[in-house]
């Protein structure tokens, strides 16, 4: 976990969960509507970030790093567009936090492009919905472990070994 910390990408990740805990404040209390939407769907957003690369880096499969990075992508662009939509409420007077974290998103959009990239294509299982395949592989294509000769019962004793 360690390891996980030291990564910038975390590191502007948990920045990003911080500004948004902080940015959170200046909507006010009394505005309901805003509080049960955009505030609880930010924060959702700027959890769901770190919580996901560390996922992403405790799994070295490349369809499972790439399904996580996409939910990235997306928590990432919601808060974008939910912090910059503030800008057109009334209630909200601090405009500078809203420019100080969609500017800490967009650096973290520079991290995670080299970070994604860094994924080895190598390390995978065959998605079958075809969504999340390294470059060149199908989801109509043959799965090589299909060629791997398994037979449970070579690992697991059933009622019937236990006799022979």
């Amino acid at each position: 976990m360690d390891e996980i910390h030291e990564l910038p990408i975390f590191q502007k990740a948990e920045q990003i969960l911080k500004l948004t805990e902080g940015f959170v404040h200046i909507v006010p209390a009394e505005n309901v509507f805003l509080q049960e939407t955009t505030v609880c769907f930010m924060l959702e957003n700027a959890m769901l970030i770190p919580a996901k690369i560390a996922g992403a880096e405790s799994c070295g499969l490349y369809d499972l790093r790439m399904e996580n990075a996409s939910i990235i992508r997306k928590a990432a662009r919601e808060l974008y567009v939910q912090a910059g939509s503030l800008r057109f409420e009334k209630d909200i007077t601090d405009l500078d936090y809203i420019d100080l974290l969609r500017n800490a998103i967009d650096e973290f959009r520079l991290l995670f492009v080299d970070w994604v990239a860094s994924f080895d294509v190598w390390n995978y299982i065959k998605d079958d919905w075809g969504l999340f395949n390294p470059p060149g592989v199908n989801a109509h294509d043959k799965d090589p472990d299909d060629d791997i000769p398994f037979d449970s019962n070579d690992f697991f004793e059933t009622d019937g070994d236990d006799d022979e």
